[in-house]
């Protein structure tokens, strides 16, 4: 596969390697200069080195070697089941994992353990390397998600997220004290215009998204919410906090950069998941309870906000 670029004026001085890694936001830097190397990189014409700075006008060309597919096969990893039958089984997702397989996690994700748990049986709309899964949360997001063990499951289930009939109700820690008590942020998603491995609140060319949150808890340099999801972009929850300058505790992508709680990665746990059944047509509803890191940040939060209430 071949691909054409030409550098407009605000890319001048900028290095191939990261001008690339923009336009290309799933396809790793790394790996980019490796195609660099080998040549598979022109710079009008002419096989040139990553570092090189781009001019406005510069034709580049990348040559993208044939994809395999790799085989995901599967693994005894350990779930937490919250519900199971013959259409779809719910899990509890434990931060660091991954849900699905890509490029750089090939093993020890949510689908290499549903394939070995449910011996294969899970749906395929979604290609082999996303079987069962309908919708997805980020790595070091915890909490319920749901997996579909045939296409029929599936197609019912996907058609309920169109509709935003599934009900999502999420945990976070935001920093900084939310002036209201509840509110919602209505603002279109879409990738971030600089840095393409973000996403961010966009004038043109977003999808629509919402999110409704609500405080529980407030302990002054940081505040304890609800958030729930009328519609489900990527990394919604996380852009729609910080784009009202109440980013996620511990994110490191939308974040502030300081981490004193030593956290690895965002506080946010998908807490209820709630669905009308494929089959039986019946409304069930799951909770996961909160992480064990989740329950130690907010005692400590807890005892930081009487201490300075004394």
């Amino acid at each position: 596969m071949h691909k054409c670029y030409e550098a407009g004026p605000q890319e001048a001085g900028q290095r191939l390697d990261r001008y690339l890694a923009e336009q290309e936001p799933e396809i790793s830097r790394s790996y980019l200069q490796k195609l660099i190397r080998e040549g598979c990189v022109l710079v009008d014409g002419k096989p040139v080195k990553a570092g090189m700075k781009l001019s406005p006008g510069t034709q580049i060309t990348l040559s993208l070697p044939e994809a395999k597919e790799p085989e995901i096969l599967p693994e005894d990893l350990p779930l937490e089941i919250l519900y199971e039958d013959e259409d779809v089984i719910l899990v509890n997702k434990p931060k660091g994992m991954v849900v699905h397989p890509s490029a750089g996690h090939y093993t020890g994700t949510l689908v290499n353990a549903l394939l070995f748990h449910c011996r294969g049986k899970l749906s395929g709309i979604n290609g082999v390397l996303r079987p069962g899964i309908v919708h997805r949360i980020d790595k070091d997001t915890t909490g319920v998600l749901i997996a579909c063990k045939n296409d029929r499951a599936h197609n019912a289930l996907a058609e309920q997220l169109k509709e935003h009939t599934i009900t999502r109700r999420y945990r976070a820690v935001v920093c900084g004290n939310l002036k209201e008590d509840e509110g919602t942020v209505d603002a279109p998603i879409g990738r971030h215009p600089i840095e393409r491995k973000k996403m961010a609140v966009v004038r043109t060319g977003g999808k629509q998204a919402v999110t409704h949150y609500r405080v529980l808890e407030r302990f002054g340099s940081c505040t304890y919410v609800e958030c729930r999801l009328e519609t489900g972009r990527t990394h919604q929850i996380r852009v729609h906090m910080a784009s009202i300058g109440h980013p996620l505790l511990g994110d490191e992508v939308y974040g502030r950069g300081k981490n004193p709680f030593h956290l690895e990665g965002q506080t946010l746990h998908a807490m209820v998941l709630g669905f009308i059944h494929p089959s039986t047509g019946e409304y069930m509803e799951f909770e996961a309870p909160l992480p064990e890191y989740f329950k130690r940040l907010l005692d400590q939060l807890r005892r930081e906000a009487a201490g300075k209430g004394r």
